[in-house]
Protein backbone atom coordinates (compact mmCIF):
# COMPACT_ATOMS: atom_id res chain seq x y z
CA UNK A 1 0.00 0.00 0.00
CA UNK A 2 3.06 2.62 1.12
CA UNK A 3 4.41 1.83 -2.71
CA UNK A 4 0.85 2.42 -4.49
CA UNK A 5 0.58 5.68 -2.51
CA UNK A 6 3.46 6.84 -3.47
CA UNK A 7 2.87 6.06 -7.05
CA UNK A 8 -0.15 8.20 -7.15
CA UNK A 9 -0.38 11.88 -7.55
CA UNK A 10 -2.37 14.65 -6.39
CA UNK A 11 -3.36 15.44 -9.86
CA UNK A 12 -4.56 11.84 -10.21
CA UNK A 13 -6.58 11.36 -7.51
CA UNK A 14 -8.61 14.40 -8.77
CA UNK A 15 -8.80 13.50 -12.42
CA UNK A 16 -12.64 13.84 -12.36
CA UNK A 17 -12.24 17.22 -10.55
CA UNK A 18 -14.63 18.66 -8.34
CA UNK A 19 -12.40 21.15 -6.82
CA UNK A 20 -11.31 24.39 -8.67
CA UNK A 21 -8.06 25.85 -9.05
CA UNK A 22 -6.29 28.65 -6.58
CA UNK A 23 -3.17 27.63 -5.13
CA UNK A 24 -1.36 30.00 -2.97
CA UNK A 25 2.77 29.66 -2.45
CA UNK A 26 3.02 31.03 0.60
CA UNK A 27 1.83 34.10 2.85
CA UNK A 28 1.17 37.31 1.10
CA UNK A 29 0.49 35.22 -2.26
CA UNK A 30 -2.27 33.38 -0.99
CA UNK A 31 -6.38 33.98 -1.42
CA UNK A 32 -7.14 32.64 2.43
CA UNK A 33 -10.96 33.17 1.58
CA UNK A 34 -10.91 30.67 -1.05
CA UNK A 35 -8.65 27.84 0.23
CA UNK A 36 -9.98 24.49 0.74
CA UNK A 37 -6.81 23.60 2.86
CA UNK A 38 -4.77 25.43 4.97
CA UNK A 39 -1.10 24.48 5.65
CA UNK A 40 0.93 25.88 8.54
CA UNK A 41 4.86 25.63 8.38
CA UNK A 42 7.36 25.94 11.32
CA UNK A 43 10.20 28.28 9.92
CA UNK A 44 12.48 28.84 7.73
CA UNK A 45 15.55 28.59 10.31
CA UNK A 46 15.86 25.22 11.49
CA UNK A 47 16.16 23.56 8.14
CA UNK A 48 16.35 25.00 4.59
CA UNK A 49 13.78 22.52 3.50
CA UNK A 50 10.59 24.23 4.67
CA UNK A 51 11.24 26.78 3.00
CA UNK A 52 13.28 25.31 -0.40
CA UNK A 53 11.45 21.77 -0.40
CA UNK A 54 8.06 21.57 0.99
CA UNK A 55 6.27 24.82 0.24
CA UNK A 56 7.46 24.13 -3.33
CA UNK A 57 6.32 20.25 -3.82
CA UNK A 58 3.07 21.42 -1.35
CA UNK A 59 2.33 24.19 -3.61
CA UNK A 60 2.92 22.19 -6.88
CA UNK A 61 0.80 19.51 -5.69
CA UNK A 62 -2.52 21.22 -4.75
CA UNK A 63 -2.21 23.11 -7.88
CA UNK A 64 -1.46 20.32 -9.79
CA UNK A 65 -4.32 19.02 -8.58
CA UNK A 66 -6.17 22.28 -9.33
CA UNK A 67 -6.76 22.78 -5.45
CA UNK A 68 -7.19 26.27 -3.91
CA UNK A 69 -4.78 26.21 -0.75
CA UNK A 70 -3.44 28.46 1.53
CA UNK A 71 0.25 28.01 2.55
CA UNK A 72 2.00 30.09 5.39
CA UNK A 73 5.09 30.05 7.36
CA UNK A 74 5.01 30.80 10.99
CA UNK A 75 8.97 31.86 11.30
CA UNK A 76 9.37 30.33 14.50
CA UNK A 77 6.63 32.40 16.14
CA UNK A 78 4.10 30.52 18.29
CA UNK A 79 1.90 33.53 18.26
CA UNK A 80 2.18 33.72 14.53
CA UNK A 81 1.41 30.19 14.31
CA UNK A 82 -1.72 30.86 16.40
CA UNK A 83 -3.23 33.79 14.61
CA UNK A 84 -2.44 31.97 11.24
CA UNK A 85 -4.38 29.13 12.43
CA UNK A 86 -7.10 30.99 13.49
CA UNK A 87 -7.38 33.25 9.68
CA UNK A 88 -7.57 29.76 8.05
CA UNK A 89 -10.42 28.25 10.48
CA UNK A 90 -12.38 31.60 10.19
CA UNK A 91 -12.48 31.29 6.50
CA UNK A 92 -13.78 27.75 6.77
CA UNK A 93 -11.22 25.63 5.19
CA UNK A 94 -12.16 21.89 4.99
CA UNK A 95 -8.31 20.52 5.99
CA UNK A 96 -5.83 21.87 8.44
CA UNK A 97 -2.52 20.65 7.60
CA UNK A 98 0.83 21.63 10.30
CA UNK A 99 3.94 21.17 11.80
CA UNK A 100 3.67 22.30 14.79
CA UNK A 101 6.60 24.72 16.70
CA UNK A 102 5.81 23.36 19.86
CA UNK A 103 2.95 20.26 21.15
CA UNK A 104 1.14 22.69 23.01
CA UNK A 105 0.57 25.53 20.43
CA UNK A 106 0.05 22.85 17.94
CA UNK A 107 -2.29 21.43 19.94
CA UNK A 108 -4.17 24.81 20.82
CA UNK A 109 -4.74 24.81 17.38
CA UNK A 110 -5.78 21.24 16.44
CA UNK A 111 -8.76 22.00 19.36
CA UNK A 112 -9.77 24.65 18.02
CA UNK A 113 -10.07 23.05 14.15
CA UNK A 114 -11.96 19.77 15.88
CA UNK A 115 -14.50 22.52 17.28
CA UNK A 116 -15.21 23.85 13.95
CA UNK A 117 -15.68 20.44 12.40
CA UNK A 118 -11.81 20.38 10.43
CA UNK A 119 -10.27 17.60 8.83
CA UNK A 120 -6.28 18.21 10.72
CA UNK A 121 -3.35 16.61 9.75
CA UNK A 122 0.20 16.46 11.52
CA UNK A 123 2.40 17.06 8.83
CA UNK A 124 5.86 15.84 9.58
CA UNK A 125 6.15 16.28 13.50
CA UNK A 126 3.65 14.25 15.36
CA UNK A 127 1.60 16.69 18.17
CA UNK A 128 1.76 15.30 21.41
CA UNK A 129 -1.87 14.88 22.65
CA UNK A 130 -2.80 16.76 19.67
CA UNK A 131 -5.45 14.52 18.47
CA UNK A 132 -4.90 14.77 14.40
CA UNK A 133 -6.68 13.06 12.29
CA UNK A 134 -4.18 11.89 10.64
CA UNK A 135 0.29 12.22 10.68
CA UNK A 136 2.12 11.80 7.73
CA UNK A 137 6.00 11.54 8.00
CA UNK A 138 8.80 9.45 7.70
CA UNK A 139 10.01 6.46 9.77
CA UNK A 140 12.11 8.93 12.18
CA UNK A 141 13.25 5.90 14.40
CA UNK A 142 14.85 4.59 11.28
CA UNK A 143 16.41 7.92 10.44
CA UNK A 144 18.31 8.21 13.94
CA UNK A 145 19.56 4.52 13.13
CA UNK A 146 21.03 5.46 10.05
CA UNK A 147 22.43 8.26 11.88
CA UNK A 148 24.02 5.96 14.58
CA UNK A 149 25.27 3.39 11.56
CA UNK A 150 26.49 6.03 9.44
CA UNK A 151 28.54 7.45 12.34
CA UNK A 152 29.52 3.81 13.70
CA UNK A 153 30.92 2.74 9.77
CA UNK A 154 33.02 6.90 9.87
CA UNK A 155 34.60 5.98 13.09
CA UNK A 156 35.53 2.75 11.77
CA UNK A 157 37.15 4.11 8.86
CA UNK A 158 38.92 6.60 11.10
CA UNK A 159 40.31 3.72 12.51
CA UNK A 160 39.58 5.81 16.42
CA UNK A 161 40.07 3.20 19.07
CA UNK A 162 37.53 4.07 21.93
CA UNK A 163 36.55 7.31 20.31
CA UNK A 164 34.34 9.62 22.84
CA UNK A 165 30.90 10.73 20.82
CA UNK A 166 29.41 14.10 21.28
CA UNK A 167 25.81 14.47 20.68
CA UNK A 168 23.49 17.56 19.31
CA UNK A 169 20.34 16.49 19.68
CA UNK A 170 17.31 18.32 18.21
CA UNK A 171 14.88 20.62 19.87
CA UNK A 172 12.97 19.13 23.25
CA UNK A 173 10.53 20.48 22.01
CA UNK A 174 9.87 18.45 18.67
CA UNK A 175 8.92 15.08 18.70
CA UNK A 176 10.62 14.16 16.00
CA UNK A 177 14.37 14.94 17.70
CA UNK A 178 13.27 12.59 20.54
CA UNK A 179 12.15 9.41 17.65
CA UNK A 180 15.74 10.17 16.10
CA UNK A 181 17.52 10.13 19.56
CA UNK A 182 15.58 6.83 19.87
CA UNK A 183 17.02 5.40 16.73
CA UNK A 184 20.33 6.47 16.93
CA UNK A 185 20.80 5.49 20.66
CA UNK A 186 19.56 2.05 19.72
CA UNK A 187 22.97 1.34 17.47
CA UNK A 188 25.25 3.55 19.94
CA UNK A 189 24.24 2.69 23.33
CA UNK A 190 25.46 -0.87 23.32
CA UNK A 191 29.24 0.32 22.36
CA UNK A 192 28.95 2.82 25.17
CA UNK A 193 28.23 -0.41 27.71
CA UNK A 194 30.67 -2.70 25.94
CA UNK A 195 33.67 0.14 26.14
CA UNK A 196 33.97 -0.18 22.62
CA UNK A 197 33.04 4.08 22.55
CA UNK A 198 33.48 6.50 25.52
CA UNK A 199 29.86 8.85 25.64
CA UNK A 200 31.18 12.43 25.33
CA UNK A 201 28.94 15.61 26.30
CA UNK A 202 25.31 15.18 25.27
CA UNK A 203 23.03 18.65 24.82
CA UNK A 204 19.70 18.88 23.18
CA UNK A 205 19.03 22.21 21.45
CA UNK A 206 16.81 24.55 21.62
CA UNK A 207 14.71 25.12 18.22
CA UNK A 208 16.73 23.31 16.48
CA UNK A 209 18.91 26.89 16.37
CA UNK A 210 22.24 26.32 14.11
CA UNK A 211 23.84 29.47 16.22
CA UNK A 212 23.02 27.92 19.22
CA UNK A 213 24.69 24.40 18.82
CA UNK A 214 27.90 26.17 17.55
CA UNK A 215 27.63 27.72 21.46
CA UNK A 216 26.87 24.38 22.59
CA UNK A 217 29.59 22.29 20.87
CA UNK A 218 31.91 24.68 21.61
CA UNK A 219 31.56 24.16 25.29
CA UNK A 220 31.45 20.38 24.42
CA UNK A 221 34.73 20.65 22.58
CA UNK A 222 36.26 22.88 25.98
CA UNK A 223 34.76 20.42 28.16
CA UNK A 224 36.45 17.57 26.65
CA UNK A 225 38.68 18.04 23.41
CA UNK A 226 39.34 14.36 22.80
CA UNK A 227 35.65 14.40 21.32
CA UNK A 228 36.38 11.93 18.46
CA UNK A 229 32.61 11.85 16.64
CA UNK A 230 29.83 14.29 16.82
CA UNK A 231 26.27 12.92 16.38
CA UNK A 232 24.96 16.09 14.87
CA UNK A 233 20.68 15.61 14.73
CA UNK A 234 20.36 17.42 11.41
CA UNK A 235 22.53 19.30 9.29
CA UNK A 236 22.28 22.72 10.23
CA UNK A 237 23.07 21.56 13.76
CA UNK A 238 25.96 19.08 12.10
CA UNK A 239 27.61 22.48 10.07
CA UNK A 240 27.47 24.23 13.41
CA UNK A 241 29.81 22.12 15.05
CA UNK A 242 31.74 21.45 12.01
CA UNK A 243 32.64 24.84 12.02
CA UNK A 244 33.75 25.12 15.45
CA UNK A 245 35.72 22.08 14.25
CA UNK A 246 37.20 24.43 11.71
CA UNK A 247 38.83 26.97 13.97
CA UNK A 248 40.35 24.06 15.80
CA UNK A 249 41.94 22.48 12.41
CA UNK A 250 39.66 19.14 13.59
CA UNK A 251 37.21 19.44 10.42
CA UNK A 252 37.74 16.17 8.46
CA UNK A 253 39.12 14.73 11.39
CA UNK A 254 36.19 14.69 13.38
CA UNK A 255 33.01 12.23 11.48
CA UNK A 256 30.20 14.58 12.15
CA UNK A 257 26.66 12.90 11.06
CA UNK A 258 23.41 15.19 10.03
CA UNK A 259 20.06 14.80 8.20
CA UNK A 260 17.87 16.39 5.83
CA UNK A 261 20.33 16.48 2.89
CA UNK A 262 20.44 19.94 3.00
CA UNK A 263 22.88 21.95 -0.19
CA UNK A 264 25.64 23.22 2.57
CA UNK A 265 25.13 19.32 4.75
CA UNK A 266 25.92 17.61 1.00
CA UNK A 267 28.42 20.19 0.35
CA UNK A 268 30.34 19.48 3.52
CA UNK A 269 30.19 15.62 2.98
CA UNK A 270 32.09 16.19 -0.65
CA UNK A 271 34.55 17.84 1.12
CA UNK A 272 35.03 15.76 3.55
CA UNK A 273 33.59 17.57 6.50
CA UNK A 274 30.49 15.79 7.18
CA UNK A 275 30.72 11.45 7.27
CA UNK A 276 26.91 11.66 5.94
CA UNK A 277 23.21 12.44 6.21
CA UNK A 278 19.99 11.52 6.17
CA UNK A 279 17.85 12.32 3.00
CA UNK A 280 14.07 12.21 3.45
CA UNK A 281 12.19 12.52 0.01
CA UNK A 282 10.26 15.82 0.99
CA UNK A 283 8.56 15.40 -2.94
CA UNK A 284 7.24 12.00 -1.71
CA UNK A 285 5.95 13.38 1.61
CA UNK A 286 4.97 16.51 0.31
CA UNK A 287 2.41 14.57 -2.32
CA UNK A 288 1.35 11.99 0.09
CA UNK A 289 0.38 14.05 2.27
CA UNK A 290 -1.34 16.27 -0.33
CA UNK A 291 -3.65 13.72 -1.79
CA UNK A 292 -4.78 12.82 1.88
CA UNK A 293 -5.59 16.34 2.50
CA UNK A 294 -7.87 16.53 -0.95
CA UNK A 295 -9.52 13.41 -0.25
CA UNK A 296 -10.66 14.85 3.29
CA UNK A 297 -11.19 17.59 1.22
CA UNK A 298 -13.77 16.00 -0.90
CA UNK A 299 -15.83 14.20 1.79
CA UNK A 300 -14.10 10.59 1.11
CA UNK A 301 -12.89 7.95 3.39
CA UNK A 302 -8.53 7.98 2.87
CA UNK A 303 -7.15 4.25 2.14
CA UNK A 304 -3.81 5.41 2.26
CA UNK A 305 -2.91 5.88 6.04
CA UNK A 306 -2.50 2.09 6.57
CA UNK A 307 -0.44 2.17 9.68
CA UNK A 308 -0.82 3.58 13.38
CA UNK A 309 1.75 5.23 15.56
CA UNK A 310 0.67 5.31 19.10
CA UNK A 311 0.93 9.30 20.85
CA UNK A 312 3.74 8.53 23.58
CA UNK A 313 1.99 11.40 25.63
CA UNK A 314 -1.67 10.37 25.70
CA UNK A 315 -1.46 6.94 24.39
CA UNK A 316 -4.03 7.39 21.70
CA UNK A 317 -3.18 5.46 18.67
CA UNK A 318 -3.06 8.05 15.23
CA UNK A 319 -3.61 6.89 12.12
CA UNK A 320 -0.43 7.39 10.09
CA UNK A 321 1.44 6.93 6.42
CA UNK A 322 5.54 6.88 7.31
CA UNK A 323 8.09 6.67 4.73
CA UNK A 324 10.95 5.17 4.70
CA UNK A 325 14.18 7.52 4.62
CA UNK A 326 18.06 6.56 2.89
CA UNK A 327 21.44 7.34 4.16
CA UNK A 328 23.70 9.46 1.70
CA UNK A 329 27.33 9.41 1.92
CA UNK A 330 29.66 10.71 -0.61
CA UNK A 331 29.32 7.36 -2.63
CA UNK A 332 25.82 7.66 -3.20
CA UNK A 333 25.36 11.54 -2.99
CA UNK A 334 23.74 11.17 -6.37
CA UNK A 335 20.49 9.90 -5.48
CA UNK A 336 19.54 13.20 -4.27
CA UNK A 337 20.56 15.03 -7.41
CA UNK A 338 18.78 12.57 -9.57
CA UNK A 339 14.77 12.44 -7.35
CA UNK A 340 14.97 16.52 -8.25
CA UNK A 341 16.09 17.75 -5.12
CA UNK A 342 18.78 19.25 -5.42
CA UNK A 343 20.38 20.73 -8.56
CA UNK A 344 23.37 19.88 -9.97
CA UNK A 345 24.09 24.05 -9.95
CA UNK A 346 22.90 24.42 -6.64
CA UNK A 347 25.33 22.15 -5.08
CA UNK A 348 28.70 22.22 -7.35
CA UNK A 349 29.10 25.95 -7.24
CA UNK A 350 32.96 27.81 -7.81
CA UNK A 351 34.12 26.47 -4.91
CA UNK A 352 33.14 22.66 -5.01
CA UNK A 353 33.04 22.04 -8.83
CA UNK A 354 36.35 19.76 -7.74
CA UNK A 355 35.14 18.06 -5.09
CA UNK A 356 32.04 17.12 -7.19
CA UNK A 357 34.11 16.16 -10.13
CA UNK A 358 36.64 13.85 -7.99
CA UNK A 359 32.65 12.39 -6.67
CA UNK A 360 31.68 11.67 -10.18
CA UNK A 361 28.98 14.09 -10.48
CA UNK A 362 28.48 15.42 -13.69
Amino acid sequence: MRNRMLALSAAGLLAAGGLSACTSEGGSKGRGSDAVIGVILPDTKSSARWETADLKYLAEAFAAAGVPADIKNAQGDKASFQTIAEGMIQTGVKVLMTVNLDSGTGKNVLDSARKAGIHTIDYDRLTLSGGADYYVSFDNVEVGKLQGRGLVDCLAEKRVSTPVVAFLNGSPTDNNATLFKEGYDSVLQPKFDSGEYLKGPEDAVPDWDGAKGGTIFEQQLTKDHKIAGVLAANDSLGNAAIEVLKKNKLNGTVPVTGQDATVQGLQNILIGDQCMTVYKAIKKEAAAAAALAISLARGETPTTATETVIDPESKAPVKALLLRPEAITRENIEVVLHDGYVTRESLCTAAFVTACTEAGIS
